[in-house]
C-alpha cells in the first residue's frame, strides 16, 4: 500500500484552518485508534469489545496552519436499552455541527445493512467535506480492501476516501493534512495545551472501565458503568482517587470483585497506570462496586454517568 501524501505549505501566508471532525460508524470500526493514533497519545479507551465508546470525546490536534477538533463518538447500532438509545442520539447529534464528517467502515468486515444505515445520516447531514476510511488495512488482505471500497462508495455520495491502519500509523498522518485542507479558515478553537475536553474524573472512569472491559471480555461488560467519585491531591504530591463500579445484579459483582478481590484488584493495578500518567504523579486508587439493578433504563442514571445525549 501507498501512503497518501497532501501539501501542507508552512508558509505564514497560508491561511490558518480550523473545525470539528466527526467520526462515525458501526461499533468497533477503529474510530478511538484513530483519534489517539492522531493524537500521538492514548486519550480514548479501546477494546473489542463493542460498543466500548459510550461518551462523546473531543481531542484536539494542531498543526502549524490548522486546528482538528476530532468528536470521537459512540458505533451506531440497533439499541435494546435506553442507554443504546442515548448513545446513538449522542453520535448522531454530532453529525449536525461537523465540518467534516469521517465514515470509518471496517476493512475485515463485509459491509451490510449496518454501514448502510449509517451511511444514510452521512449523506444526509450537512457536513463541507464527507471523506470515507476503511480502517485495519493491516489486517486485511489488498483485496479485502479493494472490495471494501467498491461496496462502501455504493453507500453514499463521499468528496474523498483513505485507507488507513492507526494501529500501524499507516495515512494517518495523510489524514490529518486531508481532513485540514477541506476545514473552514478560522481561529484556534482550544488553546495549544489542551489535548481533550473530558475532565480528570471523566478520563479516570473511562480508563477503569477500559480495563474491566479487556479483563471481562463478554461476561458482563455492557451491564458495566463507572463514575469517578473523587480526585484529591495530597501535600506529599500524590492523589488518591475513588471510584464507582456500578453492575445489575449480585451475581455481576461476584464476577467484577472476582474470588478473594482478585478482579478488582487486577483492574486497579492497570487502570492506576494510564490514571498516573494522566494526573502525572503517584496514585492511590480505591475501586468500590455496587449493584444498582437495571441502571441501563434509568435515564437519570445514565445522565448521572455522562452517557445521555445531553452531555
Amino acid at each position: 500500500m501507498e501512503e497518501q501524501h497532501v501539501e501542507n505549505n508552512n508558509d505564514s501566508n497560508t491561511p490558518f484552518r480550523s473545525g470539528f471532525v466527526a467520526l462515525v460508524g458501526r461499533p468497533n470500526v477503529g474510530k478511538s485508534t484513530l483519534v489517539n493514533a492522531c493524537m500521538g497519545e492514548k486519550v480514548a479507551i479501546t477494546s473489542p469489545v463493542a460498543q466500548t465508546t459510550r461518551k462523546r470525546l473531543r481531542a484536539v490536534v494542531n498543526t502549524p496552519n490548522s486546528q482538528l477538533v476530532i468528536i470521537d463518538t459512540p458505533g451506531l447500532h440497533k439499541p435494546k436499552d435506553s442507554l443504546g438509545k442515548e448513545l446513538n442520539q449522542a453520535a448522531l447529534a454530532e453529525l449536525a455541527d461537523a465540518d467534516v464528517v469521517a465514515f470509518l467502515v471496517d476493512a475485515t468486515k463485509p459491509v451490510g445493512t449496518g454501514d448502510a444505515w449509517v451511511a444514510r445520516h452521512v449523506d444526509g447531514s450537512e457536513a463541507d467535506f464527507k471523506l470515507l476510511v476503511i480502517t485495519k488495512a493491516d489486517k486485511a488482505t489488498p483485496e479485502q480492501v479493494t472490495s471494501q471500497l467498491g461496496a462502501a462508495r455504493e453507500l453514499a455520495h463521499f468528496d474523498d476516501e483513505l485507507v488507513i491502519s492507526a494501529r500501524e500509523g499507516f495515512n494517518v498522518d495523510a489524514f490529518v493534512k486531508l481532513v485540514s485542507a477541506h476545514l473552514p479558515e478560522g481561529p484556534k478553537w482550544f488553546p495549544d495545551d489542551m489535548d481533550t475536553d473530558a475532565t480528570p474524573e471523566d478520563l479516570v472512569a473511562e480508563f477503569v472501565r477500559e480495563k474491566l472491559f479487556l479483563n471481562l471480555r463478554q461476561e458482563v461488560p455492557h451491564s458495566i458503568g463507572v463514575i469517578c467519585d473523587d480526585i484529591e491531591y495530597a501535600k506529599d504530591g500524590h492523589a488518591s482517587v475513588t471510584a464507582t463500579v456500578l453492575v445489575e445484579r449480585e451475581g455481576q459483582k461476584g464476577i467484577v470483585v472476582g474470588k478473594g478481590g482478585s478482579m478488582i484488584k487486577l483492574v486497579g493495578t492497570e487502570a492506576r497506570r494510564d490514571i498516573e500518567r494522566l494526573l502525572g504523579c503517584k496514585v492511590y486508587l480505591d475501586l468500590s462496586v455496587r449493584v444498582q439493578p437495571q441502571w441501563r433504563r434509568d435515564a437519570n442514571e445514565i445522565r448521572r454517568l455522562g452517557y445521555s445525549a445531553e452531555d
